[in-house]
This record gives C-alpha cells, sequence and structure tokens, in this order.
C-alpha cells in the first residue's frame, strides 16, 4: 500500500497538536480540509487513528503505534528527498537560495557576487517565500539555505549567520494623520489596526505586530496578508498601519505609502540560516563564506 507523505505530515501535526483547528493553522489548509485527509489516511490504512471529541482529538491504539514510527519514516524520506535536491543542484550548478521581501538589502549583489567569484560556473536562483509559511521551502528542502529576518517559524532547527541589523519604521497611507509627523513614538500606534502575516506564523507575526512592545494591549488586525502586493494594497488603501524594516521605504517607496521613523520598537535582523539537518555541501560553504564576508561587523 502507497501513502502520501503529505498524508502522513498532517496525521503527525494533529497528533502532536491534539487539537484540529490548532493543526490546521499550523500547516495553512482549512480545519474540514485537514478533516478529510485524515478520514482518508484512515480508510487507506483501514484503521481509525483518532478519537474525537470536544475536549480534542486522542490518539486510538492504532494512531499511537503510527505515531511512534512517524518520525523515523517523514525523517528518512525528508533526507532521500534532501540528498535528490542535492543531487540535481551539482548537477545543474544552481545553488536555491530563499529570501523574504528585500532579502539582505543591499548585501545580497555583494553576496551573490562574492560567491560567483568561488564558483563561477553555478548559478543562485533566488525564491521569493510567503510571510504565511516563510520557512517552509526549508523545511522541504527546496532551497538549502535562506535569507531571513528574525524570528522565523522553526527557526531553532537551523544555523543562523547574522548580516545586518536596521531599526524598524511605521508604514501607513500617506493621507494618515500620523503621516504629518516626522517621528513617532510606538505607544502613538497602539490604538491603530495594524496589518500583519497569519496567526499561524507565530513569533515572525508578533515580531511585525511589536507584540513585545504593547504591554499586554491588544491588537487589532486590519488585514492579513503575506506577499509585499498585497501588504502594500491593504497600507494604501487604509487598513492599518504596518511595521516595517527602515529599509522597506528604499524598497517599497510608493507614493500613497508614508514611512516614518519610529522609536520604542526593537530593530530588525537579517540572517543567512540554512537547516542544521541539511548534509553540508562545499557549494553551501562557499556561499556561507561569501554571505560571511559582507556581514556586518560586531
Amino acid at each position: 500500500m502507497d501513502v502520501d507523505t503529505r498524508l502522513l505530515r498532517y496525521f503527525r501535526a494533529v497528533a502532536e497538536e491534539g487539537n484540529l483547528t490548532k493543526a490546521a493553522a499550523r500547516l495553512y489548509i482549512s480545519q474540514p480540509a485537514l478533516t478529510k485527509q485524515i478520514r482518508q489516511l484512515e480508510d487507506q490504512l483501514g484503521a481509525t487513528l483518532f478519537e474525537r471529541s470536544r475536549s480534542g482529538m486522542a490518539l486510538t491504539g492504532p494512531g499511537s503505534a503510527l505515531a511512534e514510527s512517524i518520525d523515523a519514516v517523514l525523517d528518512a524520506w525528508d533526507r532521500a528527498e534532501r540528498a535528490v535536491r542535492a543531487a540535481d543542484a551539482e548537477a545543474s550548478k544552481v545553488l536555491r537560495v530563499g529570501f523574504l521581501a528585500s532579502a539582505a538589502n543591499e548585501k545580497t549583489q555583494a553576496i551573490l557576487a562574492a560567491f560567483r567569484k568561488r564558483r563561477p560556473d553555478w548559478r543562485v536562483e533566488l525564491r521569493q517565500a510567503s510571510w504565511g509559511a516563510p520557512a517552509a521551502a526549508l523545511a522541504s528542502g527546496e532551497v538549502v539555505a535562506a535569507f531571513m529576518r528574525l524570528p522565523f517559524p522553526n527557526q531553532e532547527d537551523c544555523h543562523l549567520l547574522e548580516l545586518l541589523t536596521e531599526p524598524r519604521c511605521v508604514a501607513m497611507a500617506a493621507n494618515h494623520p500620523l503621516a504629518q509627523q516626522e517621528t513617532l513614538r510606538f505607544e502613538d500606534l497602539l490604538d491603530e489596526p495594524v496589518i500583519a502575516a497569519p496567526g499561524a506564523t507565530g513569533a515572525f507575526r508578533d515580531h511585525w505586530i511589536g507584540a513585545e512592545a504593547r504591554g499586554g494591549r491588544p491588537v487589532k488586525i486590519g488585514a492579513v496578508t503575506e506577499h509585499p502586493d498585497d501588504w502594500l494594497t491593504a497600507i494604501a488603501n487604509g487598513d492599518g498601519i504596518a511595521l516595517a524594516p527602515e529599509s522597506a521605504a528604499r524598497y517599497y517607496a510608493r507614493p500613497d505609502i508614508a514611512y516614518r521613523p519610529l522609536t520604542g520598537i526593537t530593530p530588525s535582523t537579517v540572517a543567512l540560516v540554512w537547516p542544521k539537518a541539511a548534509r553540508p555541501t562545499s557549494v553551501l560553504g562557499d556561499f556561507i563564506a561569501a554571505a560571511r564576508e559582507a556581514a556586518d561587523r560586531r
């Protein structure tokens, strides 16, 4: 019997969360879709894996048996998939690197140029990640490394090379009353609706709504976006204000959006990250070395 590894990952998420709603948010799918997938797996295995109740999802005997083996099965498949991707990259001489928004700002091109000097016969292919699943391509092995804003989901599973730190600012519609001020304090924004990343991104979302500086004061979400274009449109439309790295004023300048310096909030850090579980290669090592040369001195 063949089973889609996607179904096994869905099973593991539900088993670990003990709750369909939480598991669905973690997997970025709807709860009805997740329920359907779990039933499909149960049909294929011919066994009931969960006891469903108002309090959550409890493993049955067969479910517990599967849960005991699931990590080994999926880890083995992940290793095999990464090995295939690495072999394909070696054959095509393409290094796939993920990034969010403006990547490492102006350092990005310097890093690529330094890598090309080390590996003139290789090409770097940059793949943009969404704010809804910033680390998904890293976890799947689609990219071997990524330029990421800290913090991000499952950060503890990655090596980090910090490249730069910059202040955060606030972005708002150009006609917003607060846009008349040259500098703002974070406390001035506490009652403003905020443009946010999806809730399942956890600490990543919290960082970009300024949760750590709100003193427990609840945030009003004006819109949820996953991509820069949608984010910019929501800001310009007046759906809410948004925290942004200072460099956003350079990379995402628009006449209908105002960027203002902000005090009372911690800065944003960009790092090159790569999975601890991945097999290190000399090519990745050269890319890391190129990034280390460009990193701000600390």
